[in-house]
Parts: structure tokens; C-alpha cells; sequence
């Protein structure tokens, strides 16, 4: 069964189905229990008229009267019978309404005790009596009263008929009011499925409903991954644009030296091999630009400090002729919430710029606030505040001097914006520059936001 709604109707509908059973049976052996008790009671209460209108005869034995005070004992077929037996189990007396009928076996309990039975037809009540003459002997009697069933079941039966009759009636109006109820309590379901209709027909492009808290983690992962495969169709179209447009230099450079009658063979293949490599740098880089976008947020989290001590390590060793001196104050308990590479991307662009600028001096530091942080300083040149901006744009160096393509940063701050985090310059307390990536652990993802996508944040 694929529907929910139907799944949990159907569920329901045992659970209420079996309780309701359940509570009918109860109902019906405590009505049950308490008819047959009532009718014991009514037919010990006739044993106690029948001692009540006993008398004595001349010699002191017990004598019964023809004409007894309930009515029903002196009509034939009245349903209620009387007869009193001796210790032998010889019939010693009964009343009007038995004659003609055979009466039934009953059995001999102690004086003064009380034996109730249903049989076949009936239900009897026995009683046992000790009487003593006027002699001093004592005889043994059994007070026996006999009530037909058919009143007992007819009551018996109308109760069950009535009982069912609501039970069922109340079942019907709780299975109309659980699908109702039902239906409204998943219809946040069908919201969401809704308008992610919409979404494919592109009506929105994000789910913008204001859905339960229990909907709100699945809405929120949805409009995540919405937002992950709109800026990976957004940084395809850039990277494709970017390639075309870095790809316009050498083809040009080569075109113009092909023109060029006067070029000699060795000249052009010199100019050709260059710019061919130039242009297979250009496209591995562009692949690996667009490649970002396309991996999956659904990953392990990621240990930072040990890929900033790798790095690190690396680093040192190339810039090894420089001497600087590197502090290290790393966090052991951050975690990344992404794909490593992109984070080894991240940091080995601001931390080689760092050894590559930086005089005598490098400091990197991790902190996890809510937020994970590594700030990155170095006491090179610096930056004025008015080119933070510029630095973080795709193509723009600081320093053209240095060798570099000024695509590092670029980079950098474009893959931290898609894990919704930013990337800051500031005025190093070094001197020189300081990096500073901010991610929030809710935000790690691969989302751009609709009002800001790409953009830049820069902080003084």
C-alpha cells in the first residue's frame, strides 16, 4: 500500500475496530454476570417467601400452602416453579404452575446453603433446610425454584443487539472523523507535493510555504538541493563562459603569428606549443572550477586541523628558503561539513599566498564557535582596505609581480559561497593580510542564495 493516508486509515480502523470489540465483550459478560446475579438474587428471594408462608400441622411438620403470595406460582406455564423435595430426593411439594411439567434433577446442598445452575431450559436455585417437629426429629428439605430461560436470553438478547447497534454506530462516526482528521493532518504532505509541481513546471523555483516543524528539515534539504542544482547550472554557464573567454587570448596570439609570413618554423612552434599549454592549463582549470558545484553535500564530516598541518608541512618545505616562522593555533574538534578537496582547494589558495607574500611571519588559527572560522595572516605588504573588494573578483592580482594568474582567491571565495559561508579580508594584526572563512554549521551546504548568488562579502 503506497498511500500513507491509506495505510494509517487502515491501521486505525483495526486498532479502533479491536478496541471496540474488545470493550463490546467486556460490556456484554459484566451485563451477562449481572443479570444472571440479579435473577439468582430474585429466585433466592422466593425460596425466602416460601419458608416465609411454611406452617405446621397437627403433629409439627412443615406444611405448604396451595396459595402462595407471588402469583405466577399458582398459573400454569407461568415460567416460575416451585417444589420442595426430601433428603431421598422425593418430591414432598409443588406448586400449581409445575403440574403436568417433569421436574428437574436437583441437587443437595447443606443446610442453609445455596446452589444456583443454569440447564438446558432453565435456571434452578436450590436451598437447604434443616426442620425440626413438635417431636424434636429433624428432616432434611430442599427448596428448589426453577425460572425459565427464554425471558433471560430475550433480555440477554435485545441488550447485545442494542449494544452492537451503537458500538457500531460510534465506530462509523470515529472512522468518518479519523479520515478527516487524517486528511487534514497530512495535508502539509500534499502541500509540499504541491508545490514541488509547481517547481517542475516552473512556476517558483524554491519551496516558499510556511510548513509544520516537523516538515521544516525536509523542506528546508529540498530547497538546498533546488538551490545546489541551480548554481551548478549557474557556474557550468560561467565556466563555459570563462572558457571561451580565456581561450580568446592564445587563439587570437596564435592566429595573428600564423599571419605572419615572415615567422619562422622554429618561432612557431615555439608560440604554438606555449600557447597550447596555456590553453590546456585554461580548460583543467575551468573542469576543476565547474567540478566544485557538482559534488554531493551528503558526506562525512571532515577533520580541518589535520588538512591545515598537511598543508602546512607542504608549504614550509617549499618556502623553506624564506625562514618563516609559522604559529599554529588549530581547534582539534573542528569539522567541515563538505567535500574535502574543496576545503584542501580553499585553504591552499590563502595559505599559499600567505607563505608567498608573507616576510618572516604566518599564522594560521581555527576556531568553532557555532560557526567553524580559519583565519589566515601573514605580515607581507598588505592590502589597502579599498582593494578587498577587487581582490576577491575573478583575473584581479594585488601584486603583479608576483607570478600567479589572480584566479586563487576567485576560486577560493566562490566555493565557501556556495557552502553559504563568506570569505573576508581584514588588516592582519601581523601587518600584512588576513583571510578570515566563515561557515556555519547549519549552512555548509551547497546552496546559493536567489538575492545574492556569487556575490562577494567583504568586511573592514
Amino acid at each position: 500500500m503506497r498511500s500513507i493516508h491509506l495505510r494509517l486509515l487502515l491501521v486505525a480502523t483495526l486498532v479502533l475496530g479491536g478496541f471496540l470489540g474488545v470493550t463490546g465483550w467486556a460490556l456484554d459478560s459484566a451485563f451477562r454476570k449481572s443479570s444472571e446475579t440479579a435473577l439468582k438474587e430474585k429466585l433466592q428471594s422466593h425460596v425466602y417467601g416460601l419458608l416465609a408462608a411454611a406452617d405446621v400441622d397437627s403433629k409439627g411438620q412443615m406444611l405448604l400452602p396451595e396459595d402462595l403470595p407471588e402469583p405466577r406460582f399458582s398459573r400454569l406455564d407461568s415460567g416460575l416453579y416451585a417444589f420442595v423435595s426430601t433428603s431421598d430426593q422425593k418430591l414432598f411439594w409443588r406448586s400449581r404452575s409445575s403440574l403436568g411439567m417433569p421436574l428437574p434433577a436437583s441437587p443437595s446442598p447443606g443446610a442453609g446453603k445455596t446452589h444456583f445452575q443454569r440447564q438446558d431450559s432453565h435456571f434452578l436455585l436450590s436451598y437447604g433446610v434443616e426442620w425440626e417437629d413438635d417431636a424434636g426429629k429433624s428432616r432434611f428439605f430442599t427448596f428448589n425454584v426453577v425460572e425459565q430461560v427464554q425471558p433471560f436470553d430475550a433480555q440477554l438478547a435485545a441488550f447485545r443487539l442494542n449494544l452492537w447497534a451503537w458500538l457500531g454506530g460510534l465506530a462509523l462516526v470515529l472512522l468518518v472523523v479519523q479520515a478527516v482528521v487524517l486528511r487534514w493532518g497530512l495535508r502539509p504532505l500534499r502541500r509540499v507535493a504541491s508545490d514541488l509541481q509547481a517547481i517542475r513546471e516552473g512556476q517558483v523555483n524554491r519551496l516558499q510555504g510556511n510548513y509544520p516543524v516537523e516538515l521544516r528539515g525536509l523542506t528546508s534539504s529540498l530547497n538546498a538541493l533546488l538551490d545546489h542544482a541551480a548554481s551548478v547550472q549557474e557556474r557550468y554557464r560561467n565556466s563555459l563562459d570563462d572558457l571561451v573567454h580565456s581561450l580568446k587570448t592564445p587563439l587570437s596570439y596564435m592566429n595573428s603569428v600564423l599571419q605572419d609570413r615572415e615567422t619562422p618554423c622554429e618561432r612557431l612552434r615555439e608560440v604554438t606549443s606555449e600557447q597550447l599549454q596555456r590553453m590546456d592549463h585554461i580548460v583543467q582549470h575551468q573542469l576543476r572550477r565547474a567540478a566544485v558545484a557538482a559534488r554531493t553535500t551528503l558526506v562525512e564530516p571532515v577533520a580541518v586541523a589535520p588538512i591545515v598541518n598537511r598543508l602546512l608541512d607542504t608549504l614550509e618545505k617549499i618556502y623553506a628558503d624564506k625562514h618563516l616562522y609559522c604559529h599554529r593555533s588549530l581547534n582539534a574538534s573542528a569539522v567541515f561539513h563538505g567535500d574535502e578537496a574543496d576545503l584542501m582547494e580553499v585553504l591552499g589558495n590563502l595559505m599559499e599566498n600567505a607563505f608567498k607574500y608573507a616576510r618572516s611571519h604566518v599564522r594560521v588559527s581555527i576556531v568553532e564557535t557555532g560557526e567553524l572560522e580559519v583565519l589566515i595572516e601573514d605580515d607581507g605588504p598588505g592590502i589597502p582596505a579599498s582593494q578587498w573588494h577587487e581582490l576577491l573578483q575573478r583575473g584581479k592580482r594585488a601584486d603583479e609581480s608576483v607570478a600567479g594568474q589572480g584566479i586563487g582567491l576567485s576560486v577560493a571565495n566562490e566555493i565557501v559561497t556556495l557552502y553559504g559561508g563568506r570569505l573576508e579580508a581584514a588588516e592582519s594584526a601581523l601587518g600584512g593580510l588576513a583571510m578570515t572563512i566563515r561557515l556555519s554549521a547549519r549552512e555548509q551546504a551547497f546552496r546559493a542564495k536567489d538575492d545574492g548568488r556569487h556575490k562577494t562579502t567583504t568586511s573592514v
